[in-house]
């Protein structure tokens, strides 16, 4: 395990992604059980973001092209978006428009115009524990503390330049 470490601290990995190879070497613990020792587990992937430039387009496509099941268009002005979620089963989509000329989708579709993924939603059951661990381990987190998120759970984003590019939402499940 000592060699893992030093050959992904030797290549420049990123934290987040050290973090993944480093579990991802584990032949004794599940990924669901979490880090031996922590007081906090990573649970399963709760919704994969997508900004979209058109929610009322992007809603029809997958409602009516697609066939899923959407939820009715929420706003969320403590976030500045629209929400709307599609779902699928064994995850969720959500649909991400700006609401409100600070939202902080606006800023993506200016650099994105056609919309893409903009974060990815993985549950954790203890929010505060596990960004208590983040911090710990310089992962950078977008806020000081967690805030109510779109499902009215504690949610926290963890920067993108830690994460390997993708802006990680932690949501206590």
């Amino acid at each position: 395990m000592a060699s893992a470490m030093l050959k992904v601290a030797a290549a420049g990995v990123s934290r987040c992604s050290a973090f993944t190879l480093l579990r991802s070497l584990s032949t004794t613990v599940p990924l669901s059980q979490g880090v031996p020792g922590a007081v906090w587990k990573l649970g399963k992937l709760n919704h994969i973001a997508i900004a979209v430039p058109d929610m009322e387009r992007a809603t029809a496509l997958y409602r009516d092209v697609l066939g899923a099941t959407v939820s009715e268009k929420v706003p969320l002005p403590e976030h500045g978006v629209y929400t709307v979620f599609v779902e699928l089963g064994n995850t969720k989509l959500e649909l991400l428009h700006p609401l409100g000329d600070k939202s902080p989708i606006s800023g993506f579709l200016q650099k994105n115009k056609s919309g893409g993924m903009h974060h990815i939603c993985i549950e954790v059951d203890d929010i505060k524990a596990a960004v208590a661990d983040m911090k710990a381990k310089n992962i950078r987190t977008l806020s000081t503390e967690p805030r109510i998120g779109a499902h009215g759970k504690p949610v926290m984003f963890l920067h993108p330049k830690d994460c390997d590019g993708v802006l990680v939402e932690l949501e206590e499940a």
